[in-house]
């Protein structure tokens, strides 16, 4: 069993307060979510422990704990959240959504979300871009290329 790297100690001001947030139950899930996670650390908990009785993953317990001995208790109102930047801001998005609805290329039926993809990288909207981000971007907007079946 390996020890855990970053251990948590609380003070008993620090304890009264996260046991006030999670009793009273007026924040939010994620405030209530870390200060359950920092509680049951500082009990001397393993992280699978944790992991189980609060249904998160070990990484983000390890995080958490790291963050608390850097930050204190304000890790528990950070509202950042980790991931990478979007690729397309406003511009780039309409950008993509009028190519959706243009006509496609010769040899094609309609847009796929790859010749999307392809297309945009071609226009240097930007650098690289998978279908996938496509996907979400086109899925965001209320574009309907189907087939209209009002029976009209």
């Amino acid at each position: 069993m390996r020890s855990r790297k970053y251990i948590v100690k609380l003070t008993a001001e620090q304890q009264k307060t996260l046991k006030d947030i999670v009793s009273k139950g007026n924040k939010s899930a994620r405030i209530i979510k870390r200060a359950n996670i920092l509680l049951l650390a500082d009990k001397n908990q393993s992280g699978r422990e944790i992991a189980n009785n609060v249904s998160v993953c070990q990484v983000m317990i390890s995080k958490l704990c790291r963050r608390f001995q850097q930050e204190g208790l304000d890790v528990l109102y950070d509202k950042s959240r980790p991931g990478q930047p979007r690729k397309l801001d406003g511009k780039a998005e309409a950008r993509l959504t009028a190519l959706a609805c243009s006509t496609p290329p010769e040899g094609h039926a309609r847009w796929t979300v790859r010749l999307l993809a392809d297309e945009v990288v071609r226009l240097e909207l930007v650098d690289s871009i998978c279908p996938k981000a496509v996907w979400s971007t086109l899925k965001k907007t209320t574009l309907n290329r189907g087939k209209n079946t009002s029976g009209v």
